[in-house]
C-alpha cells in the first residue's frame, strides 16, 4: 500500500513538473547576467553628482561580498541554502500543512526559489507560481554552483528605498562596501531582506534593530559565529552612516541638461538601465561658489525691492508651532545658510522685555519689539538689527507669532553653538550663471534659476532674452576688422535716423540722457555710450553686424537694424558666454559641451568627446577687443571688479525698462556670464544695471575662482599676437602722448593702424 501510494505522489508530481516544464523561462539567460544598474553622472574630479536608475544597484563579484554578509544571508533566510538542490521537501511539507490548518498561502521558499521568482516570476501568491518556482529552482542548481547562485542573489535582492542588491544597500546604509561590513551590520542588511519597506533603520529603527538580533542568534545557532559574538554585537546600537536616495545634486540644472542629451542620444532605457558612466566637465567646487553667488545676489536685489508679509501663517492654518518640522532643518547649520524658521513669540515695540506666553518661546526674556523663532530644535531673537533692511521699527511690526519666515545664520557660537541670524526672504526675481573654459569649450559650472524644486527652466540654456550694451562688443569687433582703433574718434551727439513709412523717427540716447561730443571709441566702449554705438553700426552696416555675429556662434536670428547695436535681438546665456569666450581665446570659437566620455558598464567607451575649435575671428581684433573690455573692468562701468585685482575683461548690459541685466566677463582661461530678470520681463527696478544686479555675483564667483584657482604671484596674461603695437596715447583724444602723463594709456593697435601709421 505504503508503494503504491509513493508511486502515485512521484506519478503526480512527475505529471505537473511536465504540465509546467515546457511555460518556463530558458536558465541559460542568466549566463550572461545583466540587471538594471545605475547610471552615474561624474564631475571632472570623478565625484558622483547625480544618478539615475529604475532599480539602484551596483553588481559585485562573491569576493567582494562580506564573508560575514554571505553568512548572514543564509542564516536568515535558507540555513540549508548548501544542502538542498533548489527545493527543501522537508519545508515544503512542513509548510503545506500549516498553509492547510491556518488557510493560507505562505512561503517555503529556499533561497534559490526566491532568486527564480525574483528573476523570473510575479509575487503573486499562486499555487501555480510555488510550482513554476520548484521546477526553475532546481534548473538554477542543475546548471549553477552555489557560489554563482548566491552571488546572483546578494545583487538582486531588493533592500529598501529604492536600492536593489547588498552593494548598493551597503553604501546606502552605512557608507562603505559591501565587503568592508562588520558583524552587526551584516546581520542588519540580511535582516531586511524579509521586509524592507518596516525594517528599514531609516524607517523603524526598532523593528530593524530586533530583526538584525534575529540574524545574528541564527548565525551562532547555524554554527556561523560564537554565541557570546552574537550577544556582544547584539547590544550594539544601530549606527547608519548614509541616508535614503537623495535627488538633490550641486548642479540641477547641468545635471538635467546631461540627462536630456543621454536620453536623446541612447534612449530612457539606456539611461536607467544600463548602468552608464558618464564623465561630465563640472568642476564641484566651482559650482559650489556659483550656487552661492546668484543665490546670494539674487537676494541682496530682491532685499532692495522691500520686505513682503510671509506667506504662511501656521497658527492661522492650525499647525502646531512646538511639533512642526522642516527637512531643511536636518544636517549641520553654517554661516551664510538660509533656513526657513516659525515665529514663536512676539514682543510688541514699547513693550518691556518679557518671557513670551508661549511655552514654545523658552529662552532668556525677549527684548521690546523682538521675536523669537525656532529653528529645529533651536531659538533665536530677531532684533532690529536682524531687520534692518526692511526699513522697519522693530520685527514685532512685521512678523506675528506662527508666521514662517527664512533666516539667514550670520554667526554660531563656537562653544554653545547659538545661532545669531537675521530676517531673509525668498527671491522672486530669477537669474543664471554660466562659466566655460576658454580653451576647451567645457562648462565647468550652471546655474539656471534659483531653485530646481521651484523652476525647472533653465535659463542659461533655454531663455532668450534682450541682450542689451553686451551686444555692443560685436558692433566695435567690425568696426576694428573694418579699420578702426581704440582711438578712433566718435560722436556723442544727438542724432535722429529715419525708421521707415509709418514710423517714428529714431532717435537714440544714452542711459544718462547726456551727450559727450567727440569721443574715443575706448570710452564709448567702457563708459556704454549707445548714440556712438549706433553710429558705428550704421557706419559699417546692420548686415555686416548680423553676419559677424554668426561667426560667434549665435543660433538665434537678430534683425538687421541700427537698434541691434543696443542689444534689441535676443539669445541665450550660453550662447553670449560662449560667444565672449572668443576675445580672450585668440579669435577662435569653441564650441560648449559638457559631457567628456561616457562608458557602458563593462568599461567600454561608447562616446568622447573633444574640443572642437573654429576661428571666428582674426586673433589681432580678437586682442584689440580683449584689451577694449579690460578697459570696462579697469575704468568703466565695471570699474568695482577692478579690486579684484586681476587680468580681467567684461561688458556690462541692461535693456530697456531694467528687464534684464547682463555682465559677460573673463580672464584670459575662463569666461562667466551672469543673467538676471524675471521669467515675464517686467522690470527689475530703478537703477538695477547690469553694474547694480548682475556684476556683483560675477565678482562673487570670479573671487572664490581666483582664490580657488588663481597664482596671486603668477597670474595669467592675455598674450598679443606678433603683430600688435602698443603705444602711449592720451585717453581722451586719442592721440599720441607722454608715456608717463596722468592721462596717458598704453593703448593696443594692430601693426599700421596706429596714430602715425608705419614708421
Amino acid at each position: 500500500m505504503a508503494v503504491f501510494l509513493l508511486a502515485a505522489v512521484l506519478g503526480v508530481v512527475t505529471g505537473v513538473f511536465f504540465a509546467y516544464a515546457g511555460d518556463l523561462p530558458r536558465i541559460s539567460a542568466l549566463d550572461d547576467y545583466a540587471p538594471n544598474t545605475i547610471t552615474r553622472v561624474l564631475a571632472a574630479d570623478g565625484q558622483v553628482v547625480a544618478e539615475f536608475a529604475t532599480e539602484r544597484r551596483v553588481v559585485v563579484g562573491y569576493d567582494d561580498i562580506s564573508p560575514r554578509l554571505r553568512e548572514a544571508i543564509v542564516a536568515a533566510e535558507d540555513a540549508g541554502f548548501y544542502g538542498h538542490v533548489g527545493v527543501s521537501m522537508t519545508r515544503v511539507l512542513v509548510t503545506a500543512v500549516e498553509d492547510v490548518i491556518k488557510r493560507r498561502m505562505a512561503g517555503a521558499s529556499t533561497l534559490t526559489m526566491q532568486l527564480a521568482r525574483g528573476l523570473f516570476l510575479t509575487p503573486e501568491k499562486t499555487p501555480e507560481r510555488k510550482i513554476k518556482e520548484a521546477l526553475l529552482a532546481l534548473q538554477i542548481e542543475k546548471r549553477y554552483t552555489k557560489r554563482e547562485i548566491l552571488t546572483l542573489y546578494a545583487n538582486h535582492i531588493y533592500l529598501g528605498h529604492g536600492a536593489y542588491g547588498v552593494e548598493a544597500a551597503s553604501r546606502m546604509y552605512f557608507g562603505k562596501r559591501a565587503k568592508d561590513l562588520s558583524l552587526e551590520e551584516a546581520a542588519l542588511i540580511a535582516g531586511i531582506i524579509q521586509l524592507p519597506q518596516r525594517q528599514s533603520p531609516f524607517v523603524d529603527v526598532r523593528r530593524a534593530t530586533a530583526r538584525r538580533n534575529y540574524v545574528l542568534r541564527q548565525m551562532a545557532e547555524e554554527g556561523y559565529i560564537k554565541r557570546e559574538e552574537a550577544e556582544e554585537a547584539s547590544r550594539r546600537p544601530v549606527v547608519t552612516r548614509g541616508q535614503p536616495r537623495q535627488d538633490e545634486s550641486i548642479a540641477p540644472f547641468f545635471v538635467e541638461e546631461v540627462r536630456k542629451y543621454l536620453e536623446r542620444k541612447y534612449g530612457a532605457q539606456a539611461l536607467y538601465e544600463k548602468g552608464l558612466s558618464v564623465e561630465t566637465s563640472l568642476d564641484p567646487q566651482l559650482q559650489l561658489a556659483a550656487n552661492q553667488a546668484l543665490d546670494e545676489g539674487l537676494r541682496a536685489l530682491d532685499r532692495r525691492r522691500g520686505f513682503r508679509k510671509p506667506a504662511r501663517n501656521l497658527v492661522t492654518e492650525g499647525i502646531d508651532l512646538v511639533h512642526y518640522k522642516d527637512d531643511r532643518w536636518d544636517g549641520p547649520r553654517a554661516v551664510g545658510q538660509v533656513l526657513p524658521a516659525v515665529v514663536i513669540a512676539a514682543n510688541p515695540r514699547g513693550a518691556k522685555a518679557a518671557r513670551d506666553g508661549s511655552a514654545a518661546a523658552g529662552g532668556p526674556p525677549l527684548a521690546p519689539g523682538a521675536v523669537r523663532v525656532r529653528i529645529g530644535d533651536q531659538t533665536a531673537d530677531l532684533d532690529r538689527q536682524a531687520i534692518a533692511w526692511t526699513r522697519r521699527a522693530s520685527a514685532s511690526d512685521i512678523l506675528h507669532v506662527g508666521d514662517l519666515i527664512e533666516v539667514r545664520v550670520r554667526a554660531i557660537d563656537p562653544e554653545t553653538g547659538a545661532l545669531t541670524v537675521m530676517l531673509d526672504q525668498t527671491p522672486l526675481v530669477d537669474g543664471a550663471l554660466l562659466a566655460m573654459d576658454n580653451r576647451t569649450g567645457q562648462i565647468v559650472a550652471m546655474v539656471g534659476g534659483l531653485s530646481f524644486a521651484r523652476s525647472k527652466f533653465n535659463r542659461a540654456t533655454q531663455a532668450l532674452r534682450q541682450l542689451g550694451s553686451v551686444f555692443k562688443p560685436f558692433v566695435y569687433t567690425v568696426a576694428i576688422d573694418r579699420g578702426f582703433t581704440p582711438a578712433t574718434v566718435l560722436l556723442d551727439e544727438p542724432v535722429t535716423y529715419d525708421a521707415g513709412p509709418g514710423q517714428p523717427p529714431y532717435a537714440p540716447r544714452n542711459y544718462d540722457g547726456t551727450f559727450e561730443g567727440p569721443i574715443t571709441l575706448r570710452r564709448a566702449v567702457e563708459q556704454s555710450r549707445n548714440v556712438p554705438a549706433v553710429r558705428t553700426i550704421d557706419q559699417v552696416g546692420p548686415a555686416q553686424v548680423v553676419e559677424y555675429v554668426r561667426r560667434f556662434g549665435f543660433q538665434s536670428t537678430f534683425p538687421a537694424v541700427l537698434s541691434l547695436a543696443l542689444g534689441a535681438g535676443e539669445a541665450t546665456l550660453l550662447e553670449t558666454v560662449a560667444a565672449y569666450a572668443v576675445f580672450p581665446n585668440q579669435g577662435i570659437r569653441m564650441q560648449p559641451y559638457q559631457v567628456l566620455r561616457i562608458l557602458d558598464r563593462d568599461g567600454n567607451v561608447l562616446e568622447e568627446n573633444r574640443p572642437q575649435p573654429r576661428e571666428a575671428l582674426r586673433a589681432d581684433t580678437a586682442f584689440v577687443m580683449t584689451n577694449l573690455l579690460r578697459g570696462v573692468v579697469q575704468r568703466g562701468t565695471a570699474a568695482s571688479a577692478a579690486s579684484l585685482q586681476w587680468p580681467l575683461g567684461g561688458k556690462t548690459g541692461t535693456t530697456n525698462d531694467f528687464t534684464d541685466a547682463w555682465f559677460i566677463g573673463f580672464d584670459p582661461n575662463i569666461t562667466v556670464g551672469v543673467w538676471v530678470g524675471y521669467d515675464d520681463k517686467k522690470p527689475l527696478g530703478p537703477a538695477e544695471t547690469g553694474a547694480q544686479a548682475a556684476l556683483p555675483i560675477w565678482k562673487a564667483f570670479m573671487k572664490a575662482y581666483i582664490d580657488a584657482r588663481g597664482d596671486r604671484k603668477n597670474p595669467p596674461t592675455f598674450e598679443p599676437p606678433g603683430n600688435i603695437v602698443f603705444l602711449s596715447v592720451d585717453r581722451a583724444t586719442g592721440l599720441p602722448a607722454e608715456s608717463d602723463g596722468p592721462n596717458t594709456i598704453s593703448e593696443a593697435f594692430i601693426a599700421g593702424t596706429q596714430p602715425g601709421g608705419w614708421q
